[in-house]
């Protein structure tokens, strides 16, 4: 034995023989929301064999948690182009082309249809907690790629792979409130007068709002559609604090939004704090939360040491979302030291160079890893880039799946057309209005039943500015 820190310069680790093929084992989607079944759309069309695990029990799980919000983008783009030959091959009928769903809409109409359609394929309940190789941890090379993944699930039971599309979003993983990226002070301990972005201020969580201080800390469509909600509330104080100097970036541009509906949220959003009916304050950056009795105290200190405090009731952190890639620590992952995607897709996404309009077409080649046959699409492949739509999700979906399918001439003609060149047409807020009144809720006055918007993705988890 060496005397060293390195152990024998000549050691060789011998390959492990898997006893069972790879290549007769099903691909294992993760994740049964709107870009997990869109690959299992693809992949029962290329009669490639694969199984869903969905950790929720339900599909659409974490899209049930926003069902209440409304997404920006119509119908038309919301339905990917496999799962809809699927679905009306069995009779199915796609809602109007030009209406925004809300989630619940987007479950209902679309999402169970769907995985009603892969019966057994799909197990409920099914919550992946860790990923490796048979026989191999993330060290060893030597035949690596001709063993099966290892999937192992909550409660203790393995399952084998012949590649993973893993698919499971970002909802499960909100980001802290802290300014700088950390919890902030206190933030464990008054977890419970806090809330993580799109609650149900007009529905089920309308007690826990109405009548009480509430304080939404954060700049994305997620703050401003529930600031939109609170508004409704009568006798409801409402403080929105960001870090920014100015909200003008939650705006937007307005009528000259490629996706209306968006536009027409942060014009609202805009004559409310105007109108004093929404306190702004700029220039905040949560450092600590303090318990004071039964409310909460929000101090902000900025990075000259400045501080100021909130003293609220409740507190909404719409601070966004991040990857959770703990199960995948024993894969071999190339991910980028500032987004958590590839390094690949990182330029391409960079939310400091690019909005969701502007982001290029990419698929397999951008996102594979150093680990053959494993891939994160749809919200989670983002990392921590707000920049994700779900029409990207399932061209990502179609591009992984024709690489694993041998073909690679479809895998890398990727093809995607985003906001800015014309997502939606002139006449969709026009037909909006015409059936509930602009998305945001106004047309001629409020709507007896509040429709809120939200910059959410109707991907495998939520957290984009598009949706």
């Amino acid at each position: 034995m060496s005397d060293g820190c390195c152990g024998p310069a000549a050691l060789e680790i011998e390959p492990f023989t898997a006893q069972q093929d790879p290549s007769a084992l099903p691909i294992v989607v993760i994740g049964a929301g709107p870009v997990g079944l869109a690959a299992a759309a693809h992949l029962a069309e290329r009669g490639l064999d694969f199984l869903i695990l969905e950790a929720g029990e339900r599909a659409g799980a974490s899209v049930a948690q926003w069902g209440h919000v409304r997404v920006f983008s119509p119908w038309r783009y919301n339905i990917d182009a496999a799962a809809r030959r699927l679905l009306e091959g069995q009779g199915w009928t796609a809602p109007d082309p030009e209406w925004l769903p809300t989630g619940a809409e987007l479950i209902e109409d679309y999402l169970a249809p769907l995985a009603t359609l892969f019966g057994e394929r799909i197990r409920l309940g099914a919550k992946v907690t860790a990923i490796s190789r048979l026989g191999y941890d993330r060290v060893r090379t030597n035949g690596r790629d001709d063993v099966p993944f290892l999937i192992r699930l909550e409660g203790g039971e393995e399952l084998r792979a012949k590649a993973i599309i893993d698919a499971s979003g970002t909802y499960a993983t909100p980001n802290v409130l802290g300014a700088s990226g950390l919890p902030a002070y206190g933030e464990a301990e008054a977890a419970q007068l806090v809330d993580h972005a799109l609650p149900d201020v007009l529905g089920t969580d309308r007690a826990a709002y109405e009548g009480r201080h509430v304080l939404v800390v954060g700049a994305g469509h997620s703050a401003a559609t529930t600031l939109l909600a609170l508004a409704q509330l009568e006798n409801t104080p409402i403080t929105w604090a960001i870090r920014a100097g100015n909200a003008s970036r939650t705006y937007g541009g307005g009528d000259a939004d490629a996706l209306p509906a968006r536009g027409a949220l942060g014009t609202r959003l805009h004559d409310l704090v105007t109108s004093g009916r929404i306190q702004l304050v700029t220039g905040f950056f949560t450092h600590a939360v303090e318990r004071d009795g039964d409310q909460v105290r929000v101090i902000s200190r900025d990075p000259s040491g400045a501080e100021h405090s909130v003293l609220a009731d409740r507190i909404v952190a719409a601070t966004g979302y991040r990857p959770d890639h703990s199960i995948a620590t024993e894969l071999r992952l190339d991910l980028d030291a500032i987004l958590g995607s590839t390094r690949a897709l990182a330029p391409l996404i960079d939310p400091n160079a690019h909005s969701c309009g502007t982001v290029p077409a990419h698929g397999v080649d951008e996102l594979a890893h150093p680990e053959p046959g494993y891939y994160a699409i749809g919200v989670k492949s983002y990392g921590r880039a707000p920049t994700f739509l779900m029409a990207t999700g399932y061209e990502q979906a179609r591009s992984v799946v024709a690489a694993l399918a041998g073909d690679w001439q479809a895998a890398r003609e990727v093809h995607l057309e985003l906001p800015e060149t014309g997502v939606c047409s002139s006449n969709l807020a026009e037909a909006q209005e015409q059936r509930v009144g602009l998305a945001t809720g106004i047309s001629g006055g409020l709507l007896s039943t509040p429709l809120p918007l939200a910059g959410v993705s109707a991907s495998d988890g939520g957290g984009s500015c598009c949706g």
